[in-house]
């Protein structure tokens, strides 16, 4: 548990095997809060006005750290022909691959499709079968995003700095994130705010503290495009609030 000479909570430490989805869902997401439902709205219209030119063929998204957490999926599916949802927690892989299967998504998603879908481009989607033909789920960690791999499009919400206490982890895991896009993929990220940690069951986990000049410290090397946006509202104790990062990948080759 050491980071650097101070003893900190590392993400090998946390308890990911015991992870409860549906007592996350429960606290987060059965009751759409209005502080999400904004969060849809900015990532729509962002990856909308990206694309708004029209989509290149192709296009491969990924949801980093997808977590028991479908709003990211969604707000991809217009302008993707295959999305990976990349996730190291067995309890949440096996709760994503349920909502990916041919019985569709669960009924608690459809409040936040629903603002999804005030936007034309995704009216004209059927969500629970679309999901089902292009997602796949692959067990995996952030880190090991450090490879080849590239997407056009990908989110990562509240991922970088819910995993680790550590400055050197949250860092790699925003890199690891930036350098698995494309030249120009759009992107959102969303991060709490002086998170302190948080509970989810049975079982604590750690965070790493960031505010708006740290998110845009660690983003700002890969893309020239970046609005930040500072969402005042708190879901819970231990933290400030909420942050969300919008933005386009600057060059494949950029480094930190």
């Amino acid at each position: 548990m050491e980071c650097g000479t101070v003893t900190m909570y590392r993400n090998a430490d946390a308890h990911w095997s015991k992870f409860d989805p549906e007592a996350y869902i429960d606290g987060n997401y059965r009751t759409p809060l209005e502080v999400d439902l904004l969060i849809v709205r900015l990532v729509r219209d962002h990856f909308g006005r990206c694309f708004s030119g029209g989509v290149p063929d192709s296009v491969g998204g990924v949801d980093v750290g997808a977590g028991a957490n479908l709003c990211p999926a969604l707000s991809m599916l217009p302008w993707c022909e295959a999305v990976l949802l990349l996730e190291r927690a067995p309890p949440d892989v096996a709760y994503l691959e349920r909502q990916v299967s041919a019985e569709g998504f669960d009924p608690v998603w459809d409040a936040f499709w629903e603002e999804l879908r005030q936007a034309p481009a995704y009216a004209a989607v059927e969500p629970r079968s679309r999901l089902a033909e292009i997602v796949r789920v692959e067990r995996g960690h952030l880190f090991d995003l450090e490879g080849p791999r590239r997407w056009g499009i990908g989110t990562m919400f509240f991922v970088a700095d819910s995993m680790s206490e550590c400055p050197d982890e949250f860092e790699r895991g925003v890199r690891c994130f930036m350098n698995a896009l494309e030249e120009g993929a759009p992107f959102a990220a969303a991060f709490m705010k002086e998170s302190v940690g948080y509970r989810v069951g049975a079982h604590d986990y750690p965070a790493y503290r960031v505010n708006e000049d740290r998110v845009r410290e660690s983003l700002w090397p890969f893309t020239g495009e970046l609005e930040i946006h500072d969402l005042h509202h708190m879901v819970r104790p231990g933290h400030e609030g909420m942050l969300l990062a919008l933005g386009r990948r600057n060059s494949e080759i950029a480094t930190p």
